[in-house]
């Protein structure tokens, strides 16, 4: 039998008397490997603070038999790790730790990490600026880890290597899952159908109830008015029938009991809610904006460079319109390098002349005005304000968040507002450098959606494989100062 490595049991987590999470019972195994998924806010990094103990839950019990080992997103890396030869493998320069880059200081978390042997590991998004080979080097150190994993994580191909059970995290609660992602997607899509086919069964029996009630009604007036519509010379004549007239009365009310019965029988039926509506996302270009070359953005001989260090040598590409292009590399190799002497049209670089750069990059954002959600993206789209909902809403922006100032959203927030101006907005190249950090996995999807709706071009950076494979209809990889095209 496998060894108990932590019971969680009625807990709950309040902020401000908001319910985060609200707990009966969770445990983990030494071999289990748990992926937390869930929208942002959803409370997964609040359950694994908990599970850690930096988080005192404000009722309930955890119970912690081995020792865990946490990476935390947020916190600064400690310096002092004594495997050398880890450093090294991760190509950790000998620096402070406020010079070293974001990928840097994810990869001295995880060599302190690794560095110390614990029965079990608590890991909060440890790909977000990882490259390729960064998260092979994650991938290899966790798949034959001996003992309990508790991973979040918004990268679907690492949760599809390392995890055997899912918990989703809504609405304070957890429900598990057995499986990878991958068996995740396909048990919730199942559950979806099998929703949509409950509810439709629900309509179908209430519409046939509420239409036999209805008959019913109708038949008890009927009876009412011929008992009317008869006159008191009638009703004499008839006098020797009355029990025909009580006979009549005796059905009528049989009649209107039949229908209350079936009403009765409407409201005890168990309420199912309709399944949610999941809308195409369809975006327009102005004519104006169109581009008629049949490659918009092309290199011929081109070096770049980064102070003294030459990054590609006499490279040459033709970008195809209306494409997505994936631009891959290891970090460092100059990847942002590139796209930064494209959208300046430097030297050797030639450019369609209506081209208009929509341009993400990371922590970018600035907004400069004291403004709803709403009046920026009005201010910034030609769009009505139902597609400009809709398109927000895919981004987990809806309801009171669009009343919030651009100068109090979370870093969140703020980068997933940024990438929805960028999709109606008036542009006809768009360039998204690292575009999934810190998107939850819903929203991730919401911008793969975008991407297969956009009729322009994209010129696009990202470290995440799934990612990539579903949107790019080519893929370059900067290697060895020359640009390969992969796909």
């Amino acid at each position: 039998m496998e060894q108990l490595n932590l019971e969680l049991s009625n807990v709950e987590v309040t902020f401000l008397d908001q319910k985060v999470l609200d707990l009966q019972s969770l445990s983990i195994y030494q071999f289990d490997r748990i992926g937390i998924v869930g929208k942002n806010g959803s409370g997964k990094s609040t359950l694994l603070n908990v599970l850690q103990g930096g988080l005192n839950p404000t009722s309930g019990n955890v119970q912690r038999f081995v020792d865990f080992g946490y990476f935390e997103q947020t916190t600064k890396p400690d310096h002092h790790v004594d495997d050398y030869e880890l450093l090294a493998r991760l190509s950790i320069p000998d620096s402070e730790v406020d010079s070293l880059s974001g990928g840097e200081q994810t990869r001295l978390k995880l060599a302190s990490l690794f560095s110390h042997y614990y029965e079990g590991l608590l890991i909060d998004e440890p790909t977000t600026h990882l490259d390729a080979e960064g998260t092979h080097f994650l991938l290899e150190q966790l798949r034959y880890y001996y003992g309990s994993l508790v991973l979040i994580s918004h990268d679907r191909y690492v949760l599809d290597q390392l995890v055997t059970k899912i918990w989703e995290v809504a609405d304070g609660r957890v429900t598990e899952y057995v499986g990878n992602y991958t068996d995740y997607e396909k048990q919730k899509q199942l559950e979806s159908k099998q929703q949509k086919e409950t509810y439709e069964k629900y309509q179908k029996d209430k519409q046939r109830l509420l239409s036999a009630a209805e008959e019913k009604m109708k038949k008890a007036e009927k009876i009412t008015q011929a008992n009317s519509s008869m006159s008191k010379k009638e009703t004499k004549a008839k006098a020797n029938r009355m029990f025909m007239t009580k006979s009549k009365d005796t059905s009528q009310k049989l009649m209107q009991r039949a229908a209350k019965a079936i009403e009765k029988r409407v409201e005890q039926l168990d309420d199912v809610p309709a399944p949610e509506v999941i809308k195409q996302i369809r975006f327009y270009q102005s004519p104006t904006l169109k581009l008629h070359n049949k490659f918009p953005i092309m290199a011929d001989q081109l070096t770049v460079t980064a102070g003294e260090k030459t990054l590609l040598t006499d490279v040459r590409f033709q970008f195809p319109l209306g494409r997505t292009i994936a631009i891959q590399g290891a970090n460092g190799s100059g990847k942002s390098s590139l796209i930064k002497h494209i959208t300046e049209q430097k030297e050797s670089i030639t450019l369609s002349p209506k081209v208009i750069f929509g341009i993400y990059t990371q922590h970018a954002y600035h907004f400069t005005e004291p403004q709803t959600v709403m009046a920026f993206m009005k201010s910034k789209s030609d769009y009505d304000e139902s597609k400009i909902r809709s398109i927000l809403h895919a981004m987990d922006l809806s309801g009171n968040d669009l009343k919030k100032n651009v100068q109090d959203l979370s870093g969140g927030e703020a980068i997933r507002l940024v990438l929805c101006e960028l999709f109606l907005g008036n542009y006809n190249v768009l360039v998204l450098d690292e575009p999934t950090n810190f998107l939850d996995i819903s929203c991730l999807e919401a911008l793969e959606s975008f991407l297969s709706a956009y009729q322009g071009t994209v010129l696009l950076v990202s470290h995440d494989r799934r990612f990539v494979d579903r949107v790019a209809d080519h893929v370059f990889e900067i290697s060895k100062q020359t640009l390969i095209q992969m796909k």
